[in-house]
């Protein structure tokens, strides 16, 4: 077998856990996929003959890859509302993601549920708390406590002492076990659920499944700046609001989930520029009773943004 073909099949066998630990350190399948094509690329281009633990040294690439990419979004986050993802790459869609390995795949994984699965596989709630920590802090918790790295290759990567490393773990911990509460954690499943399904009826157009999940007595409020006529417009009514997300259909399919604030929300953002927020308001029975359709510059320049898988 030739060398490169070892190589491929070497790092085949270590793909699945190098997404895992690139999706909890980034919170973003497609960041996670960008970070294990850094780390093929780098495993290409490097002299292995002296490396014992091929799975641990590429653990390694992917989590200093991800520290870099977590910085980033922090220093973006100071930056007008346009560039505040903490995805840096949202909205690359029409097939020019690199491939992300021997297989040649592309950037996002060929199959969404294998979105899906990453994210049942941490969380919606710990994506939140995950998602407050600074840099330093999540790769010490996740590296540590979610994949049992010993805290001196933790320490390695983040060019600090192992006791600081610890330090830094406890404190993501405390964190971590102290929010959010168990039942804001259903609370945000039940959100994640919900807008889940009125995106997939919005892109779909489809009505009767729009109609499903409104309230009866729904109220949808945009402000002026999605407005055509440049007026704040309001809805009332399940046969109303569900109209319009139909008529927005178009939009819908450039759309995304993202946490808002907090809370699980509808975006556009063509381009990675955001234009628009849709914030709901889900009652105790699953419905959405409100929506709030947000386009206002100033306002959206406030908001703080997490993207999530559908």
């Amino acid at each position: 077998m030739a060398e490169s073909d070892w190589l491929a099949a070497a790092f085949e066998e270590h793909r699945d856990h190098l997404r895992a630990v690139a999706y909890r350190l980034l919170g973003s399948v497609t960041d996670a996929e960008d970070a294990v094509q850094d780390a093929w690329l780098r495993l290409t281009s490097a002299d292995t003959s002296e490396v014992e633990n091929l799975g641990a040294w590429l653990t390694t690439i992917v989590a200093r890859v991800s520290l870099n990419t977590l910085r980033s979004r922090r220093r973006r986050r100071e930056q007008p509302a346009g560039d505040t993802w903490t995805v840096s790459q949202l909205n690359r869609q029409g097939g020019n993601a690199p491939a992300s390995g021997p297989s040649g795949t592309s950037g996002m994984p060929a199959d969404p549920a294998d979105e899906a699965e990453l994210a049942d596989s941490v969380g919606v709630a710990l994506l939140v708390v995950l998602d407050t920590l600074t840099p330093a802090e999540r790769l010490a918790f996740v590296l540590h406590d979610l994949f049992a790295m010993p805290f001196a290759e933790v320490a390695a990567v983040l060019g600090r002492t192992p006791e600081a490393t610890r330090q830094l773990a406890s404190r993501a911990r405390r964190r971590v076990h102290g929010s959010p509460s168990p039942d804001r954690a259903a609370d945000l499943t039940r959100q994640h659920e919900v807008a889940s399904a009125f995106l997939a009826a919005s892109r779909g157009g489809d009505f009767d499944a729009l109609l499903a999940l409104l309230d009866a007595d729904v109220e949808l409020n945009a402000d002026a700046a999605t407005v055509p006529s440049g007026h704040p417009a309001r809805l009332h009514g399940a046969e109303n609001v569900a109209r319009g997300a139909v008529l927005s259909a178009g939009r819908a399919v450039s759309s995304q989930l993202a946490l808002v604030d907090g809370s699980v929300a509808v975006v556009f953002a063509p381009g990675g520029h955001l234009q628009v927020v849709l914030a709901f308001t889900v009652g105790s029975a699953g419905r959405i009773t409100a929506i709030d359709v947000i386009g206002d510059p100033d306002r959206l320049s406030r908001l703080e943004l997490a993207v999530l898988p559908d």
